[in-house]
């Protein structure tokens, strides 16, 4: 593994790539992460699903102090605010990320940071946590999960979205490893619930990976059409990369080799029971 600097210099390189490369890609809500399609027929209404499933899953209230880590170009941050009036903090080690989502942030409702999770203080009724886990590493896993419990009223809830591997393994792909994800680690049931044992309370454990299918196929398609009409630029190496990316990808969700995780975690344990939604 490599060291905290070397990871978070790799992360923010990757994050830092042109926007409008993504936004081509993505769609306005700027989503890198799987849609939700149980009754979507648009990539953009299986991101919006997922944004209102993972509020409904947090069970959030007006007011409630939400964190959103490693938020993205934040699409997330501004939906729950907009959509729950909720006070959110959004923090990215991403600059690129930060400055595109403070831009989009017309209002001012949102506090965004450009710093690690891990020198965050202070208290939150709710956090959140989308498509950042497969960066944190094996080895750090129980520190995440710790500064998350930290970092969380006793009574709060945590949401987990992450991918998931069948078995864990060392790292991804080398190709993956050096073009798409740098320091990329995909964690395994196992390693999950080690990291949490002791720290939380496993409320709810969905899965739904086979949408990633659906997702990729769609971001594939409007990556090939921006590209046919000049909405980004790029070079053939980089059209091969993308291309090779997003349809492997593709096929190892619908081969269901890795799959897509949310977990809800509870410090204490929620009095009576959760009660989860799909």
């Amino acid at each position: 593994m490599q060291s905290k600097k070397k990871s978070v210099e790799v992360a923010k390189k990757h994050y830092n790539m042109d926007n409008a490369l993504f936004a081509s890609m993505l769609g306005p809500s700027m989503n890198y992460s799987c849609g939700y399609w149980k009754n979507a027929k648009t990539l953009d209404e299986a991101q919006e699903a997922k944004m209102d499933l993972i509020c409904r899953k947090l069970h959030l209230e007006k007011g409630m102090r939400v964190l959103d880590i490693g938020c993205g170009w934040g699409g997330l941050a501004r939906y729950m605010a907009e959509h729950f009036d909720v006070e959110v903090t959004g923090i990215s080690i991403a600059s690129e990320q930060i400055r595109y989502a403070k831009e989009r942030d017309t209002q001012g409702r949102i506090h965004w940071i450009c710093d690690d999770y891990r020198n965050l203080t202070g208290r939150f009724e709710r956090i959140v946590s989308v498509g950042m886990f497969e960066h944190v590493g094996a080895r750090n896993y129980a520190a995440y999960m710790q500064k998350a419990h930290d970092l969380l009223e006793d009574t709060g809830l945590f949401l987990l979205h992450t991918i998931g591997a069948n078995h864990q393994k060392a790292g991804v792909d080398p190709w993956f490893d050096k073009y798409i994800f740098p320091n990329g680690m995909l964690p395994s049931p196992v390693s999950v619930t080690r990291a949490i044992e002791g720290t939380f309370v496993l409320e709810d454990w969905e899965n739904f990976g086979a949408d990633y299918d659906k997702t990729l196929m769609a971001w594939y398609e409007r990556f090939e059409k921006g590209l046919a009409e000049g909405s980004f630029a790029c070079g053939e190496e980089v059209r091969r990369m993308y291309r090779y990316y997003l349809l492997s990808c593709a096929a190892a969700f619908r081969t269901r080799d890795i799959q897509l995780w949310q977990l809800v975690l509870s410090p204490r344990g929620v009095p009576g029971g959760y009660r989860s939604v799909r």
